[in-house]
């Protein structure tokens, strides 16, 4: 982890966050940490299920009973966020930190009109003049790539594309100048050819503005194209960080290997390799490390004790007992 570096935004140490459901207590984040360098894309990735979005709503205070955030640092431009009040940290969303959902037809309210949406987010933390939040608003949506602002700002959500409301959703994300935007699966739902536009938009935005991004995604080839480090979840725990150049080149992970496997080949067979078995239960977790049944160079070390994730190089992280 990088300290007292003033190219960190942000510094998330030892997260742990935990869902309370009558006699069981379930782990959805393990001592997960990670830092966001300023103007940097970083990619968490992992399968459904891995802890990726509860990271993401642990960072921004929005886990809800019965989860709790149950200690750890979220480190954010010098201030731990998990130290402040819920009215704090509402002047922290859609402010300093803005967020895409990963579905917007939900994160979208049906019944206002796409400009009432994003300019209250600007009368709420900019408190501009009528004229001046309206101004705002058309620039916004010229921004993300709208050639007719004006008709747009009239129309409900049900009235756009599923990546015309993702659109929307950036606009609000970046309407009041955030430092971080955090994007969880912003392209899930749309096809191939939406999805370049939307990525290709986020990159121009990152680009242009200068903000830094969180991006959470089960697709590992959108990282490939647009990230500069990511972090590997699994079972809720961060089992390797690593440059992306690196990553592609040689995980460090087993998991990370067989997921390359999977998608490309990795071994340079040509042929594609599923990993065996399935993401555990978050309930009902293996004992060792969570991934030992399904991993090829499983050793008995792996059934007992958990590996601690380790510094093996430059930007380099594992959590294996084969380092």
């Amino acid at each position: 982890m990088a300290k007292n570096n003033d190219n960190v935004l942000l510094d998330v140490i030892d997260l742990n966050t935990r869902f309370f459901t009558g006699d069981e207590v379930i782990p959805a984040v393990n001592d997960v940490s990670f830092t966001i360098n300023k103007g940097e894309i970083f990619g968490l990735v992992g399968e459904s299920g891995s802890g990726k979005t509860v990271t993401a709503h642990s960072i921004m205070g929005l886990v809800h009973p019965p989860g709790r955030v149950v200690s750890g640092k979220v480190v954010f431009e010098g201030t731990d966020l998990l130290g402040l009040s819920q009215k704090q940290m509402e002047g922290v969303r859609g402010n300093r930190i803005g967020m895409v959902f990963q579905e917007p037809m939900t994160a979208l309210n049906p019944v206002l009109r796409i400009g009432e949406q994003i300019s209250e987010v600007i009368e709420i933390h900019r408190g501009c003049s009528e004229n001046n939040v309206k101004e705002r608003t058309l620039e916004l949506l010229r921004q993300v790539g709208f050639d007719e602002p004006r008709k747009r700002y009239i129309q409900y959500p049900h009235q756009l594309s599923g990546g015309q409301r993702q659109r929307v959703l950036m606009a609000i994300a970046i309407a009041c100048n955030p430092s971080l935007i955090i994007a969880d699966e912003p392209t899930t739902a749309l096809d191939v050819a939406t999805e370049s536009q939307i990525l290709g938009l986020i990159e121009g935005l990152i680009d242009r503005l200068g903000v830094s991004m969180l991006f959470i995604t089960h697709d590992l080839t959108i990282i490939r194209s647009m990230g500069q480090r990511l972090g590997l979840m699994y079972a809720g725990r961060m089992v390797e960080r690593n440059r992306v150049d690196e990553f592609f080149k040689r995980p460090l992970h087993p998991y990370g290997q067989g997921l390359l496997e999977s998608i490309y080949g990795f071994s340079g067979s040509g042929r594609l390799k599923a990993i065996p078995g399935s993401v555990p239960n978050l309930a009902e977790l293996p004992s060792g490390c969570k991934f030992h049944p399904r991993c090829p160079c499983v050793m008995d070390i792996c059934r007992g004790d958990e590996p601690v994730i380790k510094e093996v190089g430059k930007d380099q992280w594992v959590r294996c007992y084969l380092y």
